[in-house]
């Protein structure tokens, strides 16, 4: 027989409901700091490992351009030197001469970046052999290597050499990819929308079409890499690894959250706008171009930056056509082999040297400082533009 309550703070049962709900508070404020936790520690660790990618150690050197580094530009480089400088930093030095015959025979002081190895023991990460480890301390002494900002990490393309890395052509990259999914998603995906919301009638055929989209956003991304694989290079011929089949793979992926996005905006203009204009004897079609778009515009807006922002952090689908290739020159159009930020830190993870490392921890901060800002921009709309009824 069930227990009747009184009402008392006393009663058992009361003070034993008080009890579970103490409990289920403490339980969620504890599960509130683990995640917190989570958060501060991922960003520890990734500051912490990625932030010394931002700077680089430099050496002095005086470069001759003899007739030995006609053939082979270390030879540009005191003998003791070249050991400490990276060997990418002068292998240009033939070609250079080869370009310019007036170089030859002269001498130049230059800064050049040293071997990864050097650059993680100035760092403290790594150790050398004692002997050269002592002639790297005689050269930080003299004032002859230094450290300084690492701008070849932001100018630079991919590189086999962790000190020449950089996320330049990567970055290009992801911009013609995200370009090539605007162009493709928005317009389909806020007609769709329209349509949809505002034309369509409602029958069995169009309450199935929008559970598939609803359903669609919910697919694995990898899903879309394949279809992507199927329909666009495999049957219509689009160049693998290039930013056009990345951009529409994207875009297929993207499509059911603009068109989501702006059904919502679109539903949430009130109807006395709609039948006001129709009052005035304005077309359907007049009274969406006219004031339902405008004023849904902010919401769809912010709907396609955060689709974006999604698309801008994906590698599956890109890793399916082609887009992790080593891709050292930045892509010059949309039909060019190129590669994305998320692959180019995927690439560098893989990577067993210590100092791809430290690239990949701030690739990932340079992608989340992204992502983070389109979502910010996304945020600052909405409040900027957004109306209550």
């Amino acid at each position: 027989m069930q227990r009747r309550l009184t009402g008392s703070a006393n009663d058992p049962l009361i003070r034993a409901r008080y009890r579970r709900e103490a409990r289920f508070r403490g339980y969620s404020i504890a599960a509130l700091f683990v995640a917190f936790g989570i958060i501060i520690a991922f960003f520890t660790d990734i500051i912490g490992q990625g932030q010394s990618a931002f700077w680089r150690t430099e050496v002095k050197v005086t470069l001759d351009y003899n007739e030995r580094a006609e053939r082979i530009g270390q030879f540009a480089v005191a003998e003791d030197l070249r050991d400490i400088v990276s060997r990418g930093a002068v292998r240009g030095i033939p070609l250079e001469i080869s370009n310019n015959p007036e170089l030859a025979g002269i001498t130049r002081e230059a800064w050049v970046p040293v071997k990864s190895t050097i650059d993680q023991y100035v760092k403290g990460k790594d150790e050398l052999e004692p002997a050269l480890a002592r002639q790297v301390d005689a050269l930080l002494a003299e004032g002859v290597m230094r450290t300084t900002f690492n701008w070849a990490f932001f100018t630079s393309g991919d590189s086999k050499l962790p000190e020449l890395a950089g996320i330049f052509s990567a970055a290009v990259g992801s911009i013609l990819v995200l370009a090539v999914t605007l162009v493709f998603a928005f317009p389909i995906g806020v007609m769709s929308a329209i349509y949809l919301e505002e034309f369509a009638p409602d029958n069995k055929l169009t309450q199935a079409i929008e559970v598939n989209i609803n359903n669609l956003a919910a697919v694995p991304s990898i899903i879309f890499g394949l279809l992507g694989l199927a329909v666009f290079i495999n049957t219509l011929g689009v160049p693998r690894s290039s930013a056009l089949v990345g951009g529409l793979t994207l875009g297929l992926m993207t499509l059911p959250i603009i068109i989501i996005s702006t059904r919502a905006a679109l539903r949430s203009v009130p109807d006395p706008i709609r039948l006001g204009a129709f009052a005035m004897g304005c077309s359907r079609w007049q009274v969406v171009r006219d004031h339902v778009l405008p004023l849904s515009l902010p919401g769809i807006l912010t709907g396609t930056i955060i689709g974006l922002a999604q698309a801008m952090g994906e590698t599956a689908p890109l890793i399916i056509v082609g887009m992790i290739a080593y891709i050292p020159e930045a892509p010059s159009s949309i039909f060019d082999s190129a590669t994305v930020l998320p692959a180019q830190i995927f690439t560098w993870a893989g990577e067993p040297r210590q100092a791809f490392s430290e690239k990949t921890a701030a690739g990932i901060m340079v992608l989340l400082a992204i992502l983070l800002t389109l979502n910010a921009t996304a945020v600052l709309l909405r409040r900027k533009f957004e109306r209550r009824w």
